[in-house]
């Protein structure tokens, strides 16, 4: 990954009224990464992304796209990014590449280049077949892929998609997401979703908001759990000694070991140590779903309510 910043907001706050949406949110995201937005409905997602776009105002903090203020420098900022709402911005009434060569246009792209970057984005999105129908004719999955399609037609920096793969059916899914993680190795993009399978399938980084703060940031790669439960109670110290893990958590059904490297070759050694102390085994599940986990630990009960 470049160490390239592309995207840095600094205590982002937001008022409806007198609610307030949000406190001091922070987001900085370099060049190469894959950031996956998540947080129950309500918390405050759609906001941060219209405020990093422009498209709502904040009532405190910055926002900077590539070095250039978004509150003083809006035309340079908003060049180097691209943003897919939750519903795609689309005028039914046009033509797949008359809307995408005006959405070209509108982003600076130069008359004489448009025609290409058009057919680009096309291509990329599986849009070849449908470039002379109607908007309007389309299903709502070729919808979404025109809708991700003029986000990505001026080539920027930064990509914003808020629910890129609804209405999409299986083979769609997989190939949006190929086409993410295409996208991912140049520039930085935030992933917003309630749908925790689509982000882990592609984020490099997890953040949760809750009641409009972020109660938790860190990388993808810290997510890697064992959950194993033992008639007999091996303890920690024993457990933190088995190759490949590197952190021991109690939990109400068992142990969660987090390892450095697969959960399948952690949960193999696992079983060797429990089998030679008699630890008597009732389960081990590699495929835990910390990340799941995690979200509803954060978003729901006590956590949540000391977090807020």
């Amino acid at each position: 990954m470049n160490d390239t910043v592309l995207l840095a907001a600094h205590g982002l706050v937001r008022y409806y009224g007198a609610r307030q949406a949000l406190f001091d949110v922070d987001i900085v995201l370099a060049r190469g990464e894959i950031l996956g937005l998540l947080g129950q409905n309500g918390a405050g997602k759609s906001t941060t992304l219209q405020i990093l776009c422009g498209a709502l105002a904040a009532h405190g903090g910055r926002v900077e796209i590539g070095g250039h203020a978004l509150a003083s420098a809006a035309r340079q900022a908003k060049a180097l990014l691209g943003y897919l709402p939750e519903i795609p911005p689309l005028y039914r009434d046009m033509r797949v590449d008359d809307y995408l060569v005006a959405c070209a246009r509108v982003h600076g792209v130069a008359a004489n280049a448009a025609a290409q970057a058009v057919a680009r984005a096309r291509q990329r999105c599986g849009l070849n077949d449908v470039g002379a129908r109607l908007v309007s004719h389309l299903s709502k999955g070729y919808q979404q892929r025109v809708g991700i399609a003029q986000a990505i037609v001026h080539e920027p920096q930064v990509l914003v998609l808020d629910e890129p793969t609804a209405g999409l059916d299986p083979a769609q899914i997989r190939d949006v997401r190929e086409l993410i993680r295409e996208l991912g190795r140049e520039r930085a993009i935030i992933v917003s979703t309630h749908i925790l399978p689509e982000v882990r399938a592609l984020a490099s980084r997890f953040m949760i908001l809750h009641h409009g703060r972020v109660v938790h940031d860190a990388p993808a790669s810290g997510m890697r759990r064992l959950r194993v439960r033992t008639r007999h109670t091996p303890g920690a110290a024993a457990l933190a000694a088995i190759a490949g893990v590197t952190e021991v958590t109690a939990s109400p059904r068992g142990w969660l070991l987090t390892v450095d490297g697969e959960p399948e070759a952690a949960a193999e050694a696992f079983a060797v140590a429990a089998v030679a102390a008699g630890w008597g085994v009732l389960e081990i599940d590699p495929d835990f779903d910390d990340l799941e986990h995690l979200f509803m630990e954060l978003t729901s009960g006590a956590a949540a309510s000391a977090a807020a």
